[in-house]
């Protein structure tokens, strides 16, 4: 009876009661319809509120008056921005690439066991369902001055490493990061090659090419479509890994891993809004940028 109800009130919505006369394009207006709440949900979620923050990073920290372009000036000369931005910039530049190369290579070596391929599906997603705080937990543990490592190394006759006291915490998050993320990606990887015809490998090898010719030549000329996809989540991901940084290290963790997430928690600790509003605005147009860059390279090379 429900679903009776509901379909005579959306005969009488008039975008359905169009498209119902509308020849070819007739769904049209229900899939306008079945959106619109969607729509409405983001602008008024996301779009509404950035619009907001751009108005106010023109505006002083009270928002009494005009500031115009003061707010951003400062902050690009802020020396705790320029050193989060860079180490940010630095963590995407080692981290994206190196997880797109190890993971794309352990999903070709999957592709050719099938009859294992689901147990290591399994075993490579468990890292992206352990909770934070058990990372968290797993990192104290590792790597304290204190902890395992530290304990083998002093018991093999060494002198310990401050792992987090040092420039070693950035690789410390590196690993972190590959570590969670290598699963997911190598999955991504897998649902490429599954779509390569068989048909292409067997021409190839009836010519006489090697497992290298055919690697470059077949397997990633088809892979291109997905690695947009691949390298945009992984840019994503690698946002994320502020909450084992800040759990491990707090407010303020050696300056290699001082990230922009830290800097933007600062600020609003401080309610320092102003800065916080323009600092915000400039990495969004840079991930902006940086989207819409990758988008036209991937386009033309289509």
């Amino acid at each position: 009876m429900v679903l009776i109800h509901m379909r005579k009130i959306l005969k009488n919505i008039p975008l359905i009661k169009a498209s119902r006369t509308a020849g070819p394009n007739r769904h049209r207006g229900v899939g306008i319809c079945f959106l619109l709440l969607s729509l409405l949900g983001l602008c008024w979620f996301v779009l509404f509120p950035f619009a907001d923050v751009v108005r106010r990073s023109f505006l002083s920290a009270t928002g009494n008056h005009l500031t115009g372009l003061e707010n951003y000036k400062v902050v690009v000369s802020n020396e705790a921005f320029r050193l989060a931005a860079g180490n940010t910039a630095r963590f995407f530049l080692v981290c994206v690439p190196l997880l797109l190369v190890l993971s794309l290579g352990l999903a070709a070596m999957l592709h050719h066991i099938p009859r294992h391929t689901g147990v290591f599906k399994t075993l490579f997603l468990i890292p992206m369902a352990v909770p934070v705080a058990s990372i968290v937990l797993l990192w104290r543990t590792l790597f304290n001055d204190q902890g395992l490592i530290n304990g083998w190394i002093v018991g093999l006759g060494g002198s310990g490493i401050s792992f987090m006291g040092s420039s070693t915490a950035f690789w410390v998050l590196v690993g972190s990061y590959i570590w969670k993320n290598l699963g997911y990606d190598v999955i991504l990887w897998l649902a490429g090659l599954v779509g390569i015809p068989e048909s292409q490998y067997d021409a190839a090898k009836v010519d006489g090419a090697g497992a290298v010719r055919i690697f470059w030549h077949i397997t990633l000329p088809n892979l291109f479509p997905s690695l947009y996809t691949i390298l945009v989540l992984s840019l994503i991901n690698a946002f994320k890994v502020f909450r084992e940084a800040y759990l491990v290290a707090g407010n303020y963790p050696h300056e290699s891993i001082y990230l922009l997430q830290h800097l933007f928690n600062n600020w609003f600790r401080e309610l320092s809004m102003d800065k916080l509003y323009a600092a915000a605005v400039i990495v969004s147009l840079a991930i902006l940028v940086l989207i819409l860059t990758l988008r036209g390279i991937f386009d033309n090379e289509r």
